[in-house]
């Protein structure tokens, strides 16, 4: 695969439509071209005029984007390859609307490529967190002052986070972030968050919240007052902090507004670029096509109008 370092040489490289395709081909194919048909490796012919390839043991045509985020998409793999280096490079996020004017799409069409990308930013790991770890949870949501004061009336009808999307997040020091939308912050629920996540005999840090009492059976426990102080030598939740300082920034500023229903994928985008900071622009660009194999997103879906089993 080329080497671009940045967008503008992104945006040069990947211009060419047959450039752009073959080299997603490449990067979805490492050892060699698969069909996504009958799985066969043999050699297969392509067909330039089409941008398509042919099995020869199957006979079936199949595209580089069959079984991936990108299936079904009108769009050029021209246009694909600059969005996911937008996104994926972007630290505030990236509207749909600017996005669409970017590409010369309508802004229904961006939103869809955008929501498709971040589905493939998700990395679900079954591996546990250990060292020094972080929790903390923070609430996403409309605030009342900027409402109007009939909208705040309908939609404010509690204090603090009663009427905002709650979300838990942790970070194991040095390492990654784990951002997670939930319905409650009690003890049950929490404790079994962590328990999920965490490794015992692991140092966890939180506030003073109760519904974190009771874990110190299985963690070294410690946690500081946020009406007091912040810190308190190494007890502090401060590397949180400042990943939802990220986060909000994002959500107020770029997108204005997240529905409930699609915040965990705004939690993906940002968490993995946090993830993988240490790495450089292309580095990440090209992990986040090596994950679009197997995650095909419909609209029907994605909206929630196909109901899954």
């Amino acid at each position: 695969m080329g080497d671009p370092q940045t967008l503008l040489e992104a945006v040069r490289y990947f211009s060419d439509l047959n450039v752009a395709t073959r080299e997603f081909a490449m990067v979805r194919w490492p050892d060699g071209v698969t069909c996504p048909q009958c799985g066969s490796k043999e050699k297969h012919s392509y067909i330039t005029t089409r941008r398509i390839y042919m099995c020869k043991s199957c006979r079936k045509q199949f595209s580089p984007k069959a079984g991936t985020i990108f299936e079904d998409s009108p769009l050029g793999m021209d246009k694909w390859m600059v969005a996911v280096w937008v996104l994926t490079n972007t630290k505030n996020g990236t509207s749909s609307h600017e996005l669409g004017r970017s590409l010369g799409v309508t802004q229904k069409t961006a939103w869809f490529m955008l929501q498709r990308i971040r589905h493939a930013m998700t990395t679900g790991t079954f591996e546990k967190m250990s060292g020094e770890v972080e929790a903390d949870e923070t609430f996403i949501g409309q605030k009342a002052r900027n409402m109007h004061k009939h909208v705040r009336a309908k939609k404010i009808t509690g204090t603090g986070g009663k009427d905002k999307a709650m979300v838990v997040g942790l970070l194991e020091r040095g390492g990654h972030v784990r951002a997670t939308v939930v319905q409650s912050r009690k003890k049950k629920d929490l404790h079994r968050l962590v328990k999920e996540n965490v490794n015992p005999g692991a140092e966890l840090f939180t506030d003073a919240l109760k519904s974190y009492e009771g874990l110190d059976g299985d963690y070294v426990h410690q946690f500081v007052d946020h009406a007091v102080k912040y810190a308190e030598g190494k007890v502090h939740t401060n590397g949180l902090d400042n990943f939802w300082s990220t986060l909000k920034r994002t959500i107020y500023g770029t997108y204005i507004s997240v529905t409930p229903f699609h915040l965990f994928r705004y939690l993906d985008e940002q968490a993995f670029p946090f993830n993988h900071r240490k790495e450089r622009d292309s580095d990440r660009f090209r992990r986040v096509l090596a994950s679009c194999g197997g995650r095909r997103l419909s609209y029907r879906k994605l909206t929630g109008k196909l109901q899954t089993v």
